[in-house]
């Protein structure tokens, strides 16, 4: 038998040696899942023996951990706006920057009881299930190419209640036509090949290329939800879409050009360009 906090100081001690960030909050989040309590508990209870095979289930994920494989996709779950959402491999692990989308969306509409929304690209669901939860009153359809993605929206939907006012289908946005909707969002695929390479290897040895890479220069995903909202939104609806740091001149040449006028561009916590609010003319 193993005590708590020792078992956490070799969690800790081997996530320290591989440069992860934050070993000792991520060792005390993956004993909370393998002994089924919540980080409070384990905080309280740091003399408490845990049995030999729950420390070698801790080490094994610490083992995973420690590879650069998310918390996320090694808890299965994550933390998004105010809920926690169940994820898995399949979908990117949801960031905190993208909360803005749902921060200006319920600034936009707060005096809307009634609203059409469209998700393009939903993953996990974590917008759209986010947004109704805050507006009861509010409907949205999310499309995602994975139908992994499409039956872990419809887990969350269930777990959150909002399935009476969801639907999420299996589609690609070109090949989709039904309906016309007040508002769109959108987080696409917007990094470009090249730049993938760069990034942090807990990206891209483990979360999904498609979600991700929006081919050579970032934009194609991009075009293609303009040019197809630009049909499916109604005139005076809005376009919220999410795009990479260094992007922000293209994609309003390309919005202006299929009919949006640009309301505004959102930085995130680095202070980069990362969203633009704009409505159909």
């Amino acid at each position: 038998m193993i005590n708590i906090d020792r078992a956490l100081n070799q969690g800790s001690s081997i996530l320290k040696k591989n440069n992860i960030q934050s070993p000792r909050l991520d060792s005390e989040i993956l004993m909370s899942k393998v002994i089924k309590k919540d980080r409070k508990y384990i905080i309280f209870n740091l003399d408490k023996e845990i049995k030999k095979s729950l420390f070698y289930d801790f080490i094994d994920l610490i083992k995973k951990r420690s590879l650069g494989k998310p918390i996320a996709y090694l808890t299965g779950k994550k933390n998004f706006w105010k809920y926690e959402f169940e994820i898995s491999e399949n979908v990117l692990v949801p960031r905190p920057d993208t909360e803005l989308i749902v921060e200006k969306v319920l600034s936009i509409t707060k005096n809307r009881h009634k609203l059409n929304i469209l998700d393009i690209g939903t993953g996990s669901g974590c917008i759209l299930i986010s947004i109704l939860m805050e507006k009861k009153g509010f409907y949205g359809t999310g499309l995602d190419v994975s139908k992994k993605c499409i039956d872990l929206c419809k887990i969350n939907s269930i777990k959150f209640k909002t399935e009476g006012r969801s639907k999420f289908i299996k589609s690609d946005i070109d090949n989709f036509s039904c309906g016309k909707y007040d508002l769109i969002i959108s987080n696409p695929p917007y990094i470009s090949k090249i730049d993938f390479n760069y990034l942090e290897k807990d990206i891209t040895n483990f979360e999904p290329k498609l979600a991700l890479i929006g081919g050579i220069d970032g934009l194609s995903a991009v075009k293609k939800v303009i040019n197809k909202s630009s049909e499916l939104i109604k005139k005076s609806g809005k376009l919220i879409l999410e795009i990479g740091f260094d992007q922000k001149n293209k994609v309003i040449g390309l919005l202006k050009n299929k009919g949006f006028y640009i309301n505004e561009t959102l930085k995130d916590f680095a202070n980069n360009d990362r969203c633009i609010i704009s409505t159909k003319i």
